[in-house]
């Protein structure tokens, strides 16, 4: 439970620190840096100085002890006990840590004290020199803090014992002083951080213009040039980003212009393309049709001038040679420009071509349009999907082998989209853009990219195939309503009956 906990809680502290500017990752590491180290060393030199000041007072405690035993000796044998007030008195006014100083006979008894107020009680037992020792020095605890209390012997102790205290005040203050002034140095070195951070902010500013620049670039403005503030390293970083962008900028009016002669050129082609297609049909229709009516109608009536059986009987075979020939040849008209697309739209044409796939093929597909009754649209967007939707279906009974097709027709929001799927074999998009196999979703690109649509193809080996087609309406202009043409079709030829 705990390990979830500090996971989870480094998870939060790592995602705060992401989202943080680099500017402000730096300058927080350098701050930390900066305290850290100051801290360390403050720590560290307040511990290495207590202990030798500690020490050092200790020693000065020692010394002040011995000097008032050793100036005391004649003083206590004489019993000048006037002399040796002085002596003591004299002992704390010269050095400010010591806080007493007093004289004990050979018995214990106190023979002069610097206390005002009067001996402290206990404090007598508080220390003691053993015989013949050099010196005892022992820590006592008092109000002010604690108080380094040394007794050295007088004459070995046979004339009595000096006392000493020497307080730590001093040496808090001292350490304390000394502290402030590491603080203060700790300060002025961050303080420096900062300026420094301010200088890595003030030399990282080009580097976040040229990320801006590369983030605009990124997103297709290739207007956007980077200032060159110094001739060091990143100026010329900035001038070959600006000779880049610039390069760049060529390039893409250039290729602009390719794709704009290529777009031309392509609805040209297919513009020549459905033209000659009408001409063909309409050739197909008014003089070849006519010809093969009127060799049935000749057929016919050699059928009735030749009245022996064989005759008849070849006579009746060529005309249903005849007749076939002349329905193959209506249906590679519809095929070509079929008349139903000029005279009523897209949505007849459609379920008229889809009413002849089912019955040609066997398969079952579904047609519905929605958001486009009554309605006519662009010459150029019925033209297109028409063929979109007749190289769909071609592509699917040719390539993919299904049991199901369905074809949706929608007009919404502006926008005119066409779904087109199967239950097939399927394939991999990625390998369509190579093969020849699939070059009638070539020409579905071609056709919806004239227009400014998109094309999306979905598929996968075994899943079927969908291919959606959006072409915006605003770009293409406007489409007529459905009853505007009554004589003549809305694309300026006349009607003309199967």
């Amino acid at each position: 439970m705990r390990r979830d906990w500090l996971h989870i809680l480094a998870e939060r502290t790592w995602t705060v620190a992401g989202a943080v500017s680099v500017r402000t990752k730096i300058l927080g590491i350098i701050l930390a840096l900066i305290v850290i180290l100051g801290l360390g060393f403050t720590l560290q030199t307040r511990t290495t100085m207590a202990s030798a000041l500690r020490f050092h007072l200790q020693e000065q405690s020692v010394t002040i002890a011995r000097d008032v035993a050793a100036r005391a000796a004649d003083l206590v044998l004489t019993d000048d006990l006037f002399e040796l007030h002085e002596l003591l008195r004299d002992t704390v006014q010269t050095d400010r840590d010591v806080r007493y100083a007093f004289i004990l006979d050979e018995n214990g008894a106190v023979l002069a004290h610097t206390f005002d107020g009067g001996f402290p009680r206990g404090l007598v037992n508080a220390n003691a020199c053993a015989e013949r020792a050099h010196h005892v020095t022992t820590p006592l605890a008092t109000d002010e803090g604690p108080v380094w209390d040394t007794a050295a012997p007088i004459f070995g102790g046979r004339a009595g014992t000096a006392r000493v205290g020497v307080s730590e005040a001093g040496l808090r203050m001292t350490l304390n002083r000394i502290t402030a002034q590491l603080a203060l140095t700790t300060t002025a070195v961050a303080l420096i951080g900062l300026i420094v951070a301010g200088l890595t902010w003030i030399l990282t500013r080009p580097i976040r213009a040229l990320v801006e620049a590369v983030n605009a670039v990124a997103k297709g403005d290739l207007s956007r040039t980077v200032g060159s503030w110094a001739k060091d390293e990143i100026g010329v970083l900035a001038e070959a980003f600006n000779s880049m962008t610039a390069a760049l900028s060529k390039a893409n009016e250039a290729r602009a212009e390719r794709d704009r002669l290529r777009g031309q050129l392509l609805e040209r082609v297919v513009s020549a393309q459905e033209e000659e297609r009408k001409r063909i049909a309409r050739e197909l229709h008014d003089e070849t049709s006519q010809a093969l009516t009127y060799l049935m109608v000749g057929l016919q009536g050699l059928r009735e001038a030749c009245p022996g059986a064989e005759s008849q009987t070849r006579l009746d075979e060529l005309r249903r040679m005849t007749a076939q020939t002349l329905n193959d040849v209506h249906d590679l008209a519809k095929e070509l420009r079929p008349p139903v697309l000029d005279d009523l739209g897209l949505v007849p044409a459609l379920q008229h071509y889809v009413s002849d796939y089912r019955t040609r093929y066997g398969l079952v597909v579904d047609f519905a349009a929605r958001g486009l009754e009554g309605r006519r649209l662009p010459p150029t967007v019925e033209t297109a999907l028409y063929r979109i939707v007749q190289e769909g279906l071609t592509n699917a009974v040719r390539h993919a082998d299904p049991s199901a097709v369905s074809v949706l027709l929608e007009g919404r929001n502006g926008h005119v989209r066409s779904l087109i799927e199967d239950d097939g074999r399927g394939f991999e998009p990625e390998d369509s853009l190579e093969s020849t196999a699939h070059l009638g979703l070539h020409g579905i690109r071609e056709r919806v990219e004239l227009l400014g649509g998109v094309v999306t193809v979905e598929s996968g080996i075994g899943a079927g195939t969908s291919i959606c087609v959006d072409i915006p309406l605003e770009t293409c202009g406007d489409g007529e309503p459905a009853g505007d043409s009554s004589t003549t079709g809305p694309r300026g030829r006349e009607k003309r009956d199967d």
